[in-house]
């Protein structure tokens, strides 16, 4: 029987440099990203989904971070990524795409708040800050 590696919370698995490596985008590798290439999480994410064009670079380098974020020195994620041919650009671009997804998406654990204020709909804000209307007689006294 094949043992498989378990997603890291927040992050995927992913078959690199011959082996089954985890993952992760954390604060740290996310702000490395921003500062190094002058590009916002979120504007590559934009990009990844067509809203511009990606480069092969801005891929690359985030894979290489989500496998620091997973554990692996920062000279053996970049020889991995650097040892792959240009022909993996595109499953490269698909990691990146995955790897955002899952450090933004919450954690599936099954269960939901009760009470919480996170939640919360329009309606139940409206209610809770609605005045009941005076009488014309209060009003009259006030």
């Amino acid at each position: 029987m094949p043992i498989t590696a378990q997603a890291p919370a927040g992050g995927i698995v992913e078959q690199l440099g011959g082996e089954s490596r985890p993952l992760v985008l954390r604060n740290c590798e996310i702000e490395r990203f921003e500062a190094q290439h002058d590009l916002g999480i979120f504007g590559l994410l934009d990009q990844l989904l067509g809203k511009g064009s990606v480069q092969a670079r801005h891929c690359r380098d985030l894979v290489a971070l989500g496998l620091v974020g997973g554990g692996l020195a920062d000279k053996s994620a970049d020889k991995i990524l650097d040892d792959m041919p240009p022909h993996e650009n595109a499953r490269v671009r698909a990691i990146a795409q995955d790897l955002i997804f899952a450090a933004f998406l919450p954690p599936r654990d099954g269960k939901k708040k009760v009470g919480s204020k996170s939640g919360s709909s329009v309606k139940a804000a409206r209610k809770s800050t609605a005045r009941k209307p005076r009488s014309k007689t209060q009003s009259a006294q006030g």
